[in-house]
């Protein structure tokens, strides 16, 4: 059986031009706001994961099945259609925190957006937070 390869990896694609190539001009104005706040609450320069992703941090994590990888610890991204943000949090964690986000829509991995307007920054920064302490806790880096 072929070994499993990891899609999503860091790359050396540059940020701002990432954002500066979205089509949207308003999604392209939030992703330099999300930058902003995702790298002064992280405390990570933002860089980019497989081509659409901007991720913060990474940790690598190895599952019961053997399966392992490297990811960000959070990221987002400017999709066409809707923002994603992706956290790692215990579920309960989450929907306690996503009761005063404001206006999203929610998949297993994913919280998407329309636009920043939209949402509570101060519960953003502490779905951020939350997330990569639920993380450093989950997968201990050696």
């Amino acid at each position: 059986m072929a070994k499993y390869e990891q899609k999503m990896r860091e790359t050396d694609m540059d940020v701002n031009e990432f954002i500066e190539a979205v089509e949207s001009p308003k999604k392209r104005e939030d992703a330099h706001k999300l930058l902003k706040i995702f790298e002064d609450t992280t405390g990570y320069k933002g860089k980019m994961w497989g081509p659409s992703i901007i991720g913060f941090g990474s940790y690598h994590y190895k599952y019961a099945s053997g399966h392992e990888g490297d990811a960000p610890l959070v990221g987002f991204s400017p999709r066409k259609s809707k923002i994603s943000l992706y956290f790692t949090l215990d579920e309960q964690e989450r929907e306690k925190l996503l009761e005063n986000f404001g206006k999203h829509t929610k998949g297993k991995a994913c919280v998407y957006i329309n636009k920043l307007e939209d949402i509570d920054i101060g519960v953003l920064k502490k779905l951020i937070l939350h997330s990569i302490e639920y993380i450093q806790k989950t997968y201990p880096q050696r």
